[in-house]
């Protein structure tokens, strides 16, 4: 069975799989966003993220992922997640397997940015979506 698949703003996710995203992307989210066509025709972007439970896709711009970093005190100046962060939630989420990969490798990439063509729409924000391809 797939997992629900969900788009979503970054302010309406709930905190613990805020923390969990932060855990995973330590040196910030921008070099990680994916393009994705709505079903308006319109280019998109945002964020892919995997819980146990869900697979998210986490609308923002570029600019958007930069303000967060910068406006979160849990990054450096640098947009780095500072220490005592991490040290808080990698102990909070510890049992959490699909996050020892990256707890492993500050360095995680996903890779290149990919192209998503799909009927997705800003107006299912909170909705699973059934017929999202990842």
């Amino acid at each position: 069975m797939s997992k629900p698949k969900v788009i979503k703003d970054y302010e309406k996710l709930p905190p613990e799989v805020i923390e969990q995203i932060k855990l995973v992307y330590p040196r910030g989210f921008s070099q990680h966003l994916i393009s994705f066509v709505n079903r308006d025709g319109q280019r998109k972007m945002g964020l892919p993220f995997e819980t146990e439970d869900y697979y998210y896709l986490i609308r923002m711009t570029p600019v958007r992922a930069s303000n967060i970093i910068e406006e979160d005190d849990d990054y450096d100046d640098d947009g780095v997640l500072k220490a005592k962060a991490r040290e808080k939630y990698a102990d909070k989420y510890d049992d959490l397997d699909f996050l020892d990969d990256f707890n492993s490798n500050d360095d995680n990439d996903l890779g290149e940015t990919e192209e998503l063509t799909d009927d997705l729409g800003d107006e299912i924000a909170d909705e699973p979506v059934e017929d999202f391809d990842d």
